[in-house]
C-alpha cells in the first residue's frame, strides 16, 4: 500500500518507476549542490537574500523535473514551454545572475539524468571557476576612471553645437554628445556626453572651465552610462 503512493495514476506495465530511495537521494544531492553554488556566488559578490535562496533550491526543481519526465518526450516539450514563460514574468537580471541561474538549472539536469558524481564535479569546478574570475576582477576595463559621462546645464539662448568643443578637446581624448533635452519648460537645454577623459586629476579642472560657459549653472559628472551589466 505504501508503495502505491509514489506510482502514477497512468502508469503502466511500460513504465519504469524511481525507486523512493533513488528519488530522495538525487534532490538531497541536489539541495547540497544548490549550496555549494550560492556559496560560490556569494563569494565578492552583492546579493540578495531571495535571489540566494532560490540558487540553492533550482538544481532540486530541475532534478524533481527531470526525473519525472523520464523520457517522455510530450512532457518534456510542455516543461520546456512552461519554463520559457518564467522569463517573461521575471526582471531582467544582469550577465553574472542569469549565468549563475544556467548553471543551477545544468546541474540539477545532470543529477536528474542519475550522474551525481558529474553534477558535483561539474559544480566545483564550474563554482571555483567562477570565484577565481571574481577574486582577479577578470575583464575589468582598464582605466576606467577616464570614461566619464557629462550631464551639463547651458540657457535656451544659448547655441550648444559647437560651444564646449574647444574646452573638451583639450581634456578629453574623445568626446560625443548623445542626448539633448530640454528642461524647465523649455527654459534650459540638458546635455549629455560620453567622453574619455586625458588625465583624471583634470576633471574638477574641466568642470570648472565648463562652468564659465554655462554660466554657472548645473553641472554632472559620473561613471559612464552603459548597459554593461546586462544581456
Amino acid at each position: 500500500m505504501f508503495a502505491d503512493l509514489f506510482r502514477g495514476l497512468f502508469d503502466t506495465d511500460m513504465t519504469s518507476v524511481i525507486a523512493l530511495s533513488d528519488f530522495l537521494l538525487c534532490v538531497c544531492s541536489a539541495l547540497i549542490i544548490g549550496l555549494i553554488l550560492a556559496a560560490f556566488y556569494m563569494y565578492r559578490t552583492r546579493y540578495t537574500k531571495s535571489f540566494v535562496a532560490t540558487l540553492a533550491l533550482l538544481p532540486a526543481v530541475v532534478c524533481v523535473v527531470i526525473m519525472m519526465v523520464n523520457g517522455n518526450v510530450g512532457t518534456g516539450v510542455a516543461v520546456a514551454g512552461a519554463f520559457s514563460l518564467v522569463r517573461f514574468r521575471s526582471a531582467p537580471g544582469s550577465a553574472k545572475e542569469i549565468g549563475a541561474i544556467f548553471l543551477a538549472m545544468g546541474t540539477g539536469l545532470i543529477i536528474g539524468m542519475g550522474y551525481l558524481g558529474y553534477a558535483f564535479l561539474c559544480a566545483i569546478i564550474l563554482g571555483f571557476a567562477s570565484a577565481l574570475y571574481t577574486r582577479l576582477d577578470f575583464g575589468t576595463k582598464k582605466n576606467s576612471a577616464l570614461y566619464k559621462t557629462l550631464h551639463i546645464t547651458i540657457p535656451e539662448d544659448l547655441d550648444y553645437t559647437d560651444v564646449f568643443e574647444p574646452i573638451l578637446q583639450k581634456y578629453t581624448s574623445s568626446c560625443e554628445l548623445t542626448m539633448v533635452k530640454t528642461t524647465n519648460m523649455g527654459s534650459l537645454f540638458r546635455l549629455t556626453y560620453n567622453l574619455t577623459l586625458n588625465s583624471a586629476a583634470k576633471e574638477k579642472e574641466l568642470i570648472d572651465k565648463l562652468r564659465c560657459r554655462n554660466g554657472n549653472l548645473e553641472i554632472s559628472i559620473s561613471a559612464q552610462e552603459t548597459l554593461i551589466g546586462e544581456l
